[in-house]
Order: C-alpha cells, then sequence, then structure tokens
C-alpha cells in the first residue's frame, strides 16, 4: 500500500486509579501511531507506570464526567481513527488484526461497534443480559462526538454509516463484590445527576419497582438464572445501581427545597 494512503490509528484511554491494569494494557495496544492516557489525578501509581511508556502521552485533567473526559480525549488526538478502551479491557490478536485492516478500507462506515466479552473473575459470564453486549469503539472522529447529555454510560453521534466487528473485546470488569459495587454506586450518583441537569421529575415509586424490575429483567429474561451465583450477584448489583440512581436524584432535589 502507498504510505500517502496509510491511515493512521489513535488508542485512546481514561484513567482513574488504574494500576492494576494500566501495564498490560500499554504493552498490548503497541500497534498504535498513537497512544493517549488522560487520568483524572490517579492517587494510585498508574501516571507513574504511564510514564514509563516513552511512546505514551499522559494528559492529566479533572474528572467531570465520563463524556467530557472522553470528548476531551478526542480533541487530543492526531489521527482520524479512533480507538477507546478501557484499562480493563483487552484486545485479541483477531480483534488488533481486524482493526487494522477496518481502518484502511475504503468505504463509508464512520463507526464500528464491538461486542464484549464480561469476565466475571477470569470466567466468562454468559447471560444476565450481557451476551448481546457491544459499544462503540473504533470510529472516524470527522464524523462521531459523544452526546453532552449522558454523564455516563455515554452515547456516540454518529455522522455517516455504521458496522459491526467480528471479534470481541474482553472485559475484566469484575474482580471483586465490593469494587464493582463501588463502581455500580458511582454509575449510580451520575445518573441521578444526569436526570436532575435535564429537568427529569421521576416518581418516587421507581426507587423500588425499578430496581426490582431490572433485577428480575436481567435474572430471568436476559437468562442470568443460567450464570448461578455469578448471575444473581451481577443481577443485583445492577439493580442496586438503579436503586442509587434514584435514592441520590431524591436526596438532592429534597435537599434544595
Amino acid at each position: 500500500m502507498n504510505t500517502i494512503d496509510k491511515q493512521k490509528l489513535s488508542v485512546l484511554i481514561i484513567t482513574f486509579n488504574e494500576e492494576r491494569y494500566i501495564k498490560s494494557l500499554l504493552e498490548d495496544i503497541d500497534f498504535a501511531d498513537e497512544i493517549i492516557v488522560v487520568d483524572s489525578y490517579s492517587t494510585d501509581s498508574t501516571a507513574e507506570i504511564v510514564k514509563t511508556f516513552a511512546n505514551v502521552n499522559l494528559i492529566e485533567k479533572s474528572f467531570v464526567d465520563y463524556t467530557s473526559q472522553r470528548n476531551f480525549a478526542i480533541d487530543q488526538a492526531r489521527n482520524n481513527w479512533i480507538l477507546f478502551i478501557d484499562a480493563d479491557e483487552r484486545l485479541t490478536p483477531e480483534l488488533k488484526s481486524e482493526i487494522i485492516s477496518t481502518i484502511h478500507r475504503k468505504d463509508n462506515v464512520s463507526a464500528y461497534l464491538i461486542y464484549r466479552i464480561f469476565m466475571f473473575k477470569n470466567r466468562k459470564l454468559r447471560f444476565s443480559g450481557w451476551q448481546t453486549d457491544k459499544i462503540f469503539r473504533l470510529f472516524n472522529k470527522t464524523n462521531c462526538r459523544y452526546t453532552e447529555d449522558r454523564m455516563v454510560h455515554e452515547k456516540l453521534i454518529v455522522n455517516g454509516e455504521t458496522a459491526v466487528l467480528k471479534n470481541k473485546i474482553i472485559h475484566f470488569s469484575y474482580t471483586s463484590f465490593q469494587e464493582y459495587k463501588l463502581k455500580m454506586y458511582k454509575y449510580g450518583v451520575l445518573k441521578a445527576n444526569e436526570k436532575i441537569k435535564k429537568g427529569r421529575k421521576p416518581a418516587r415509586l421507581l426507587l423500588y419497582f425499578h430496581p426490582l424490575y431490572t433485577f428480575l429483567y436481567q435474572y430471568l429474561i436476559r437468562l442470568g438464572f443460567l450464570d448461578g451465583t455469578k448471575g444473581i450477584t451481577i443481577c443485583y448489583l445492577n439493580a442496586y445501581s438503579i436503586y442509587i440512581r434514584y435514592k441520590e436524584f431524591f436526596r438532592i432535589t429534597s435537599s434544595r427545597i
């Protein structure tokens, strides 16, 4: 291929206290033309580890929400093709090859969804709603931007065609009950503030019914019971995040009265 036609890839990572994962991740993405880590002033050794990689650009920025952090990272990238990856995710060799070949295609696709394999303590979670989990991670920034009305569970706005990659990201999200519970708590708080920002006024009954519905839907309809005790744990913690969302919403709004 003519070097003039060669597409370059920027890999972007947003971090906070990821010393457990960041070294192996950075070693694993050495195929990238540019690597940028946007760190929210980690209090562990994340930043020090990143600084040992000469090919990685470390930028520190205070965390406001996930959307603004991601859009900020996009603005720092030199290349049009962007791959977002979290510190607790890994690419298989097959996915790396697919990403490289994909960005060199001459088609009109602006963004690609990638399926994720959810790992529960290093074992694959097969159901509980995660069997169809996919997310935009590879895209051309000239046609894409994260919508600013979300603070968590970011939504990529794509101006153009989309497609799905064949290979999957491995997501090591769950390592312990307390760690995952804390993550779900933080998500719940952000979603509460997001609702307030949008002027939403949910009924107080949702504080109990929405978490219950979430648990039953994921455990029964999304076959969480087939994951055994792992399914019960994940379905409960996802419902817990919904509960925190409403509890925090009513706490904040009542304090303003």
